[in-house]
């Protein structure tokens, strides 16, 4: 509700390295009238907010998703490298339409024609100020396996060309481990024939399948 009032008693800064942790002291307006007590809340701050594509190669049926080294699910204790969609921050004066463009060329080595936007949200309200914008691009899939990622950030990434049943079939065998990859397969499960044959018309405007 846009017009309940709250008020930031106190903002301090916790710990400061590529991430940032705060913590707030505040109020806010209750739904049954009148005003909280002041509380505190630890938030966990990234730098700006995040762009995400799924790469959907329409002529060939196909998706594109990407495998990495992710360092929050080894401290989790589980194995450490995870399937999931391309995404990065979005930087400077870049759009998310930027973003979604220059990580899939960066990470996949995709080049998107179009794109459909998904979803804007929230990935952990409570906590955490990350805010993602999703989409579907229009790609030609390049080979599997290919390596790909910017060597001074560190990154060692590799493609994987999955048929677009395979790729939906990772949602019911527990192979998805991530949330935005979750959102994004979910989506395409819904919304598979309807992009594709959107995506495929023919030279009058028919739609192919």
């Amino acid at each position: 509700m846009p017009d309940k009032k709250f008020e930031i008693l106190n903002r301090e800064t916790l710990f400061q390295g590529f991430f940032r942790v705060d913590r707030f002291r505040l109020r806010h307006e209750l739904f049954a009238g009148g005003w909280s007590g002041p509380f505190t809340r630890e938030v966990f701050q990234k730098s700006g907010r995040f762009a995400a594509v799924l790469p959907f190669d329409p002529k060939n049926d196909r998706l594109v998703l990407i495998e990495q080294f992710r360092a929050g699910v080894l401290a989790a204790g589980e194995h450490p490298w995870i399937t999931e969609v391309v995404a990065g921050f979005i930087d400077g004066n870049e759009t998310p339409e930027d973003t979604a463009r220059r990580e899939a060329r960066e990470e996949a080595g995709c080049e998107i024609s179009e794109l459909h936007k998904i979803a804007d949200y929230f990935s952990s309200p409570g906590s955490n100020s990350e805010h993602i914008t999703l989409f579907a691009g229009r790609t030609v899939a390049p080979e599997d396996s290919t390596i790909y990622g910017v060597p001074h950030e560190d990154e060692d990434i590799r493609v994987r060309v999955l048929d677009a049943t395979q790729a939906i079939s990772l949602l019911y065998t527990g192979k998805i481990r991530d949330a935005l990859t979750l959102i994004a397969l979910q989506w395409f499960a819904m919304h598979h024939t309807g992009l594709r044959s959107r995506w495929l018309v023919s030279d009058v405007g028919t739609p192919i399948i």
